[in-house]
């Protein structure tokens, strides 16, 4: 006999361990189906696109940080580059080679918390995300050789880096890089092939390689529908263009897809390290002298890197003063969120949680 229901709205969030923050999902049920979702944002609303207008090109360094916290030096990385390309600013050599080596380092810490929490979402509650924080800590062990800080790093300057790396910095790396292969292998014996994450990853939370396009979706969330695009790639920036390195795809798109591409940009941010190692000059300028105060010419520039997350990019306008007149953010957390109805709509409650936090966002950078 058929049971009659109603279908019911309820909230998740903005006060929910499973929303990754201030985050509110309106999702209608029919039972556990989910038959509707919205999104709602701003709860976390930080300003700092406003707030850059009233700090020096300098200062905004450090708002930077603070949008995606578990990747602040591609933030920085971002708004240099968008600084240096508006005020024609050249960067040493040296320089670029530690922004990459430093940012494919920021790309392992920030995936290593995307597949444990995923796994927490699952309900493994405390080997996997432990194992990816032990990895991680000595990441920012490093981090905290080169600035002293571990999270909000502020490390990168317009015209290069903050300082150089000291002597103990290059033998606590190459031990690292020598030891990361065999973990990412123990972690992929730890989960990969384990029967409960396939039956609760494989086809859910699907997406098209055409939605993801039209939604403007980018980073892992993107190359898990097998769509190949990748900002070091399609435009080259500092030094990539001189680096060997693969771009993992998935082939449908799902949780368990965008789980792997993760895992396998962990192995290629290995390769590329190694030859940052390899190519680095010994010695020479890590910043390029220029004024306290930088003064951009009356202009607009946008630049873009391939963050953790996806295109994180800096739009800035200058009237010629030592602030932006202007700053936009594309955030790739706030973005990738905009097509999550069509990953929910015909799941369950237990996708849900899944599929969102397979999408590895950010409240920061969401709601900046």
């Amino acid at each position: 006999m058929a049971i009659k229901t109603e279908p019911v709205t309820i909230n998740l969030g903005p006060q929910h361990p499973s929303t990754h923050g201030v985050f509110r999902l309106r999702v209608t049920f029919d039972g556990e189906v989910v038959v509707d979702a919205e999104p709602v944002f701003g709860y976390l609303h930080r300003g700092t696109e406003k707030l850059a207008e009233s700090r020096t090109y300098v200062q905004i360094v450090t708002l930077t940080d603070r949008l995606d916290y578990t990747a602040a030096m591609s933030n920085n990385l971002a708004y240099v580059r968008t600084v240096e390309k508006l005020a024609d600013i050249e960067v040493p050599e040296r320089a670029q080679y530690i922004r990459v080596l430093t940012a494919e380092l920021q790309r392992i810490a920030s995936h290593m918390l995307a597949t444990g929490f995923l796994l927490n979402e699952l309900g493994a509650l405390a080997t996997p995300l432990i194992y990816c924080f032990r990895e991680r800590e000595r990441i920012l062990d490093l981090f905290e050789m080169l600035c002293g800080a571990r999270i909000t790093v502020s490390y990168m300057r317009p015209g290069g880096v903050f300082q150089d790396a000291p002597e103990e910095f290059w033998p606590a790396l190459s031990r690292l890089i020598g030891d990361l292969p065999h973990y990412l292998d123990e972690l992929e014996d730890l989960i990969s092939g384990n029967e409960i994450v396939l039956v609760r990853t494989r086809d859910v939370g699907l997406i098209s390689a055409e939605q993801a396009i039209d939604s403007s979706i980018s980073g892992p969330t993107l190359r898990a529908t097998g769509a190949q695009w990748d900002v070091r790639k399609a435009a080259p920036y500092e030094i990539y263009d001189r680096l060997e390195f693969d771009i993992p795809i998935g082939t449908v798109g799902d949780v368990y897809d965008r789980y792997i591409v993760r895992i396998q940009e962990m192995r290629q941010a290995v390769r590329i390290i190694e030859q940052c190692i390899s190519q680095i000059p010994d010695e020479g300028p890590i910043r390029t002298e220029m004024p306290y105060f930088v003064r951009p010419p009356v202009g607009e520039a946008y630049a873009a890197v391939e963050a953790p997350k996806g295109e994180l990019g800096f739009y800035i306008v200058s009237d010629g003063g030592i602030a932006p007149y202007r700053c936009k953010i594309r955030a790739p957390s706030f973005i990738n969120l905009t097509a999550i109805r069509d990953m929910v709509v015909g799941g369950k409650m237990g996708d849900l949680i899944t599929i969102f936090g397979s999408l590895d966002i950010v409240l920061g950078e969401v709601d900046r």
